[in-house]
Parts: C-alpha cells; structure tokens; sequence
C-alpha cells in the first residue's frame, strides 16, 4: 500500500477547458490523491490528500455513515485552489481497516486518537488547520479537543449527537444505543445495506429536494458496504455501543472545550433534529446557523454551501 500520494489540483483545475472536461479534471484530481497512510499495527488508513499551490491552510473533512471519503470530492477540489485538503476514511468504512472489535473498540474515543494520529502522521500543522466533521465523526473531534485544544484552529461540527437525547433521534438510532434493540436493529441494518445506500441521503426530503448521489459515490459506498468480514454497519453498531458514555464525558467536560467551535445543521434532518444542534451550540455559546431546505448530508446536497462554510472560518 502507498502511504504518501498526493496531487496538485490547482495545476490540474486551472487548464482552460470545456464545463465537462473541468468537471472530469476535478473528479480525477481527487481520484488521483486517494493513497494510505499506517497509523499502528492495526489500523491502515485509505486517505485523499490534495495540495495546493499556495495554501492559505488545511481543511481536514471528517465522514459520517454509511459514507466514504468519496463524498468529499466537490468539495475537496473546489477548495484545492487555496487549501490544501486531506480526508480519510473511518476505521470500518470505504478501504480504512476493519479489525475485530476485540482490537478495536470504534468508540469515539477510539476515533479520537484515530484523529489525532493522522494529524501527526501526516505533519499537518495545527495552527492553519480547520477540521469539518459531520455525524460520527462530529463528537470524535470534539472529545480529542477537551484534552488537545490546539487541535486546529477551528472545528465546525454539524448534524451529529453530542448529547444523550434519544427523543431528538430517528428511533433506529435510538434502537442501536443499547440492549435489547442494539443487535436486532444492527441485523436489520445489514438486512437492508441496499435500500440504506440508495436512499439514506434522500430521507425527509421533498421531492424536489432529493438528489442523486455521484455515480463514483454511490459505487464506492456500495462496494466498500463490506470488507474484511466487517460490514459499516457492525462498525457502526460497535461505535453506537460505546457511543452513551462517550457523549455523557463530553457533556460533563464541556467547560474544558476551548477550540472555536461553529455548528450547522440540516433544517430537514430526520435522523438527528436541529434541536440538538441549538442546545450543543448553546451550552458552548458557539454560532449556529440552521441550513434552510437541508437534510442530514449538507455536504451532499449543496456542496457550494459547505465550501463557503469552510472559507470564512479562514477570514
């Protein structure tokens, strides 16, 4: 496996051409920046590092399930003109490794020191970093902030669980976080990877809100449902296991989170509500901003709206 591939996207987005052919040379840049990096002995990471010419920063983009690193692709080469990009796949999604739980917990805390070990593995430098993590990945940066609060310059975090407020979520969600619904909700899951993965992005949302997933997403998230004896969806029972005592830590050391913190939130979310968001961004007294028309994958639906997001986090 390669540990260290990346790419100048500046160089290859700037060429004159066609609407299709810019279109075509931003998808191959992120193609072309996708490698590995090790982490330890037991996890391997499939990562995009994209590199700008004169980066302003980095912006390391965080995924939530049933998603892969993929999804970052607009984005990634949108941003690429002024930053330079990195995002990766979780432990148990897209390629990324897929050990027993016995060897790894994929409890957020887990994820955390996940984080923290591809930052330092990949020398990115803290003081220019702006880190974007939604769903699973939102309360693993946030948890590796309360002890490392030079984590990176800003986090924005959106459309995830920070608190144990199951009356705020989808009731499978609900289900996974203990006993006895946990493992009947997680076979159901397993039971029905197809439907998952072809409309999870589409639920809540009017007709004319839906959207359709980019064909070399979709692939990705379907051919990387499985692997290694592990589904993304044992993954995320695994991280729903752990997830209860996770969010109450994070709860009860709030005082401790100094890292500038910014909240969004799918207006149209069914699986986590706003209500969630409005009360994490109160109790940090971080800024909110409610996204009108959006569901759970603000990233997914109007990526131009998320690179905005992460642009004036650096202004």
């Amino acid at each position: 496996m390669s540990k260290d591939k990346t790419v100048n996207a500046t160089s290859v987005a700037a060429t004159p051409a066609s609407h299709s052919s810019k279109a075509f040379a931003s998808t191959q840049a992120a193609h072309d920046a996708v490698g590995f990096i090790e982490i330890d002995e037991v996890l391997t990471l499939r990562r995009m590092a994209v590199s700008a010419r004169a980066p302003k920063g980095t912006v390391l983009l965080l995924h939530g399930f049933p998603e892969t690193l993929t999804v970052w692709n607009d984005v990634a080469t949108t941003l690429a003109h002024d930053y330079d990009i990195h995002a990766f796949d979780w432990p148990g999604y897209g390629q990324s490794s897929r050990p027993a739980s016995e060897r790894f917990s994929y409890a957020p805390r887990a994820y955390a020191q996940v984080l923290k070990a591809y930052i330092e593995r990949a020398g990115i430098d803290r003081s220019k970093l702006v880190i974007y993590a939604t769903d699973i990945g939102a309360l693993p940066v946030l948890l590796l902030a309360l002890d490392e609060p030079t984590i990176a310059r800003q986090i924005i975090v959106g459309d995830f669980a920070p608190f144990d407020r199951p009356q705020y979520m989808w009731e499978n969600l609900q289900n996974l976080k203990a006993e006895p619904t946990a493992s009947p909700t997680r076979a159901y899951m397993n039971k029905t990877s197809d439907e998952i993965l072809q409309n999870v992005h589409r639920r809540g949302l009017s007709p004319a809100e839906q959207f359709d997933l980019p064909v070399d997403v979709q692939q990705d998230m379907t051919r990387s449902w499985s692997l290694d004896g592990m589904t993304s969806a044992d993954a995320f029972a695994h991280y729903y296991a752990n997830f209860t005592g996770d969010q109450h830590y994070l709860e009860a050391n709030l005082t401790r989170l100094k890292t500038p913190v910014k909240v969004i939130w799918g207006e149209k979310d069914i699986y986590i509500a706003r209500e969630m968001g409005i009360e994490f961004a109160g109790k940090i007294g971080a800024k909110v901003d409610i996204l009108s028309g959006i569901g759970h994958f603000p990233h997914l639906q109007n990526s131009k709206q998320t690179v905005e997001e992460i642009s004036a986090s650096f202004r």
